[in-house]
C-alpha cells in the first residue's frame, strides 16, 4: 500500500516497515476491548525492530455501556505494563504505562476525578464515535445531507475543541479522526480545501500547552493520510505550535508501528525536532532521528524547546 503524507506529493510505501525509531506513543493491547494483542507481542516486535520505548494507551470510556467502560480494573491494566516493563528492561525496550481517554463532555468530572486519582505515565485525550453518533455508519450519510461542510463538521470538532480547553490531556489523539466515517461522503481533500475549520482546533492547543498528536491510522484507514494532515501540523508549527507527538494507534499485532515513519516525516518536515512525551513526571522531549531532519525540505523551521 502507498499513500501520501508528509511534505504535498510525497509518497510512503506502507510495507515497509519502521525501525530504530525512538517511540511509539499510541498503542493498544488486549486491555482494550477492540485489540487482542497481548503486550509482549509489541515487545517482542520492537525489540527485532529497534523501537525503543512503548506507551501502551489502552482505551477507558466514560460513557456506561461504551466498550471500554470498566473493561478492566485499573489496578490489572497497571500491572500487566508495569511487569511487562520489567520483563523487557533488559532487551532494551521502555514500556510506559499510559492511557487514552475517550473525552466527553457530559463526563469531565467524572475524568478529572479519574486522572486525580490515578497515576498514569502518559494520557491522550480522544474523541470517538460510537453509536448514536451523528458520524456513525448508518448516520453519517444522513447527517451530512443537506449540510454545509462546517456545519457537519461542528458536533465532532467543538468536542475536540473542548477536550483540549479542558486541560486534562498531555496530548489530544488523532484530532480529526472524524474523517474515518464520513469517507465518501466528505474526503480528506474537501477537508483540505477548508483550512479555517481547523484553526480553532490548533489556537487551543497552543494557548493550552497540549500535545498534537500526528496519528498513523489514518494512513491504514479510508482517510489515506494521517490525522491530522501534513498541512495543518504544518499550520499548527506556524501558529506557535511545539508540542507534538506521533504514534502508530495500533489495535493488531501487524499494525506495530505501521506508517510511522511516515508520521516522523509529517512531524520532521513542519520544522519539529523533537517529540513531546511524559514517563510518570515532568514533560521531556524526545529527539527525532537525524535522518528524518534531511527530508524537512522548504518547512524546516526552528522548532522552540518545549
Amino acid at each position: 500500500m502507498r499513500v501520501e503524507a508528509g511534505e504535498p506529493g510525497t509518497v510512503h510505501d506502507l510495507t515497509v516497515q519502521a525501525r530504530d525509531l525512538p517511540l511509539d506513543a499510541h498503542l493498544h493491547t488486549d486491555l482494550s476491548p477492540d485489540s487482542d494483542v497481548p503486550i509482549d507481542t509489541y515487545a517482542a516486535q520492537a525489540v527485532e525492530r529497534g523501537i525503543a520505548e512503548l506507551a501502551i494507551t489502552d482505551h477507558v470510556d466514560f460513557e456506561p455501556g461504551a466498550p471500554a467502560f470498566d473493561f478492566v480494573p485499573f489496578d490489572v491494566r497497571e500491572r500487566t505494563v508495569r511487569e511487562a516493563a520489567e520483563r523487557w528492561a533488559p532487551y532494551g525496550v521502555a514500556i510506559r504505562f499510559g492511557v487514552e481517554v475517550t473525552y466527553d463532555s457530559r463526563f469531565e468530572e467524572a475524568i478529572r476525578d479519574h486522572l486525580r486519582s490515578h497515576e498514569y505515565d502518559y494520557v491522550i485525550g480522544s474523541v470517538h464515535v460510537y453509536a448514536g453518533s451523528p458520524y456513525s455508519r448508518e448516520r453519517v450519510a444522513g447527517w451530512v445531507a443537506g449540510r454545509s461542510l462546517a456545519e457537519t463538521m461542528a458536533p465532532y470538532f467543538d468536542e475536540v475543541e473542548r477536550a483540549i480547553r479542558s486541560g486534562l490531556f498531555d496530548t489530544l489523539g488523532h484530532l480529526d479522526f472524524v474523517k474515518r466515517y464520513l469517507v465518501p461522503h466528505v474526503t480528506a481533500a474537501d477537508l483540505a480545501a477548508a483550512p479555517e475549520l481547523y484553526e480553532r482546533l490548533l489556537v487551543a492547543l497552543v494557548e493550552t500547552g497540549t500535545a498534537l498528536e500526528v496519528n498513523t491510522s489514518g494512513l491504514r484507514q479510508a482517510a489515506g493520510e494521517t490525522y491530522p494532515s501534513a498541512a495543518v501540523v504544518a499550520r499548527y508549527q506556524v501558529l506557535g505550535g511545539t508540542r507534538i507527538s506521533a504514534g502508530s494507534d495500533a489495535h493488531q499485532k501487524d499494525a506495530f508501528a505501521s506508517g510511522l515513519e511516515a508520521g516522523y516525516g509529517v512531524v520532521a518536515a513542519a520544522g519539529f525536532r523533537e517529540l513531546a512525551f511524559r514517563r510518570g513526571g515532568e514533560r521531556l522531549a524526545v529527539s527525532v532521528p537525524d535522518r528524518f531532519r534531511t527530508r524537512s525540505g522548504p518547512n524546516e523551521a526552528a522548532n522552540p524547546s518545549l
